[in-house]
């Protein structure tokens, strides 16, 4: 292993050693496309700093393999996402991060934005099923809607409920569109437009199914 100014060469990989510094917040993997050894040959580098280690869209099988190596690691199946925390001098006393789901089936994207936001030291509180098929499950946490710092939205399908949400709060609103729905919802693209034809204004939107990306981004707001 070679040692860089602010990464570590691992010949397949240069692991950002300098990203906490420089952003605040440390590396996070992307575990598909690499082998077992990779992604444990990175998150040894991570640990050794002394860092939270996020791994997304990590399998079962491949977070089985790392514990044996790392017994404290935590998974979370519906967000596929395994983490290790060292930093406790993250955590927020104040600041609400709200996560809205539309169904059941959005429900891993919203754990992974979730989840990610709560391991990056934002309270989180989270509102799953209530989309526009049956808007009043919405409606009754209308109060809690307002008392958050930030609104992280996870749709599917048409992609309307960031619309709806963004329509009733004066807090940022992050839209995600996700890749359930019927074959004319093209794979999350049509509520991907929807979010970005928005005529409410105050919304950012993500890529589809970027529940991390979608975390990351209400922590940022939020703190």
């Amino acid at each position: 292993m070679k040692y860089n100014k602010g990464y570590r060469e691992l010949g397949f990989a240069k692991v950002d050693i300098d990203r906490k510094k420089r952003r605040g917040y440390p590396e996070a993997v992307y575990c598909p496309g690499k082998t077992k050894k990779q992604i444990k040959d990175i998150a040894r580098v991570i640990l050794g700093q002394k860092h939270d280690l996020i791994l997304t869209r990590i399998e079962k099988d491949i977070y089985s393999y790392l514990k044996k190596s790392y017994p404290r690691l935590k998974y979370s199946p519906p967000a596929k996402l395994a983490y290790l925390c060292q930093d406790k001098e993250k955590i927020l006393k104040k600041g609400l991060v709200l996560v809205a789901s539309a169904g059941t089936a959005d429900l891993g994207v919203a754990e992974e934005a979730a989840l990610t936001c709560e391991i990056l030291g934002s309270p989180v509180t989270r509102i799953y099923d209530a989309g526009v098929a049956g808007i009043h499950r919405l409606l009754y946490h209308n109060k809690l809607l307002g008392q958050a710092s930030v609104i992280v939205v996870v749709a599917g399908m048409e992609g309307a409920l960031a619309s709806i949400v963004s329509g009733m709060v004066k807090c940022p609103v992050i839209a995600v569109p996700t890749s359930v729905g019927y074959g004319a919802s093209f794979k999350g693209i049509s509520a991907l437009l929807t979010m970005l034809n928005s005529c409410s204004p105050g919304i950012a939107v993500v890529n589809i199914d970027n529940g991390f990306g979608a975390g990351y981004l209400a922590n940022l707001i939020n703190r």
